[in-house]
């Protein structure tokens, strides 16, 4: 890891520019990959706006975090939300982890000129590039063409995406160059249900391995929302606690009778356990992910992304 401070200053503070540049939408089932793509001039950052015309952004995902390199190139700076969750070493200028739950690219709904934010029908992203050497022609600069991320809706849903203006729009690493930012494939496009085509989230298969509980495809099960309900101003509480207790260690494989009910409290989407003394499901990630939202009002709504009925 290199001395980031001046690297982010200028990323961060940059002059916004139009580019050549082209958003792609490219829908799938309920999903909706969000592209884009460029005739050589490398574009810096991007502020996008994505709203639907029915329903909500219940998600985001296939986004990188952190700098650009050979090897995973892309946008992975999030500048509304770097400073809420990256903490860089005053003395070396190092990041010590880039990869932080919360740090994502859509920007909190309270930042000038953002949109409402997941669980709504319209979020603003903030993406960036950070990378050595920060000429264009660095092996380490991001792709001419790419993924940015990718979006799950709630229904089926006519998406479009349009420049953020207010919070820079497009930043170009040569904002001399003319050019024109092209949107036609990005507007007004179908989203509709059709089934998973392929996974589209990391935790798809896993999802797949333990029967598609539904519940899983709740926006705020991953933070402890076992039933997808609101008790009071909170999604996660005590009936969430509740139906923890009750799948708690509870034995977990072939041939095992096991409720299905309970792998809604399977927070982490991971097994505990061992060979020696059985398998589980439900155990202490579980509970630290219902406690790290336990009765607060802020939950994020972000869980799901890809997992589809």
């Amino acid at each position: 890891m290199k001395k980031l401070s001046f690297a982010l200053a200028a990323l961060l503070f940059a002059t916004p520019a139009l580019a050549t540049v082209r958003i792609i939408v490219e829908p799938s089932g309920k999903t909706a990959t969000i592209k884009y793509a460029t005739d050589g001039e490398k574009v810096r950052a991007f502020a996008l706006d994505i709203t639907v015309d029915k329903g909500a952004i219940l998600g985001i995902s296939d986004f990188i975090r952190g700098e650009s390199t050979q090897a995973i190139p892309g946008y992975g700076i999030f500048p509304a939300n770097f400073a809420r969750h990256i903490s860089v070493d005053p003395d070396t200028g190092e990041v010590a982890q880039w990869d932080v739950n919360d740090y994502t690219p859509v920007a909190d709904p309270c930042d000038p000129g953002a949109l409402g934010g997941l669980g709504t029908d319209g979020i603003t992203v903030e993406m960036g590039a950070l990378y050595y050497p920060t000429d264009d022609a660095s092996p380490n600069a991001p792709l001419n063409q790419g993924t940015l991320f990718k979006l799950t809706l709630s229904e089926e849903a006519n998406l479009t995406v349009k420049l953020n203006e207010t919070r820079g729009g497009i930043v170009l690493t040569n904002p001399d160059v003319p050019a024109v930012v092209s949107l036609p494939e990005a507007a007004t496009i179908g989203i509709a249900s059709g089934g998973i085509v392929a996974p589209i989230s990391s935790e798809y298969a896993e999802w797949v391995a333990v029967g598609k509980p539904l519940c899983w495809t709740y926006p705020r099960q991953c933070h402890g929302d076992a039933d997808g309900l609101k008790e009071g101003n909170a999604y996660v509480g005590n009936n969430d606690l509740a139906i923890l207790v009750a799948a708690w260690h509870k034995p977990f494989g072939p041939g095992i009778a096991f409720d299905p009910s309970w792998l809604c409290a399977d927070f982490a989407h991971d097994e505990g356990g061992n060979a020696t003394t059985g398998f589980y499901r439900v155990g202490n990630t579980d509970l630290n992910r219902l406690m790290q939202f336990y009765l607060k009002s802020d939950v994020p709504a972000d869980c799901g992304g890809g997992l589809q009925p």
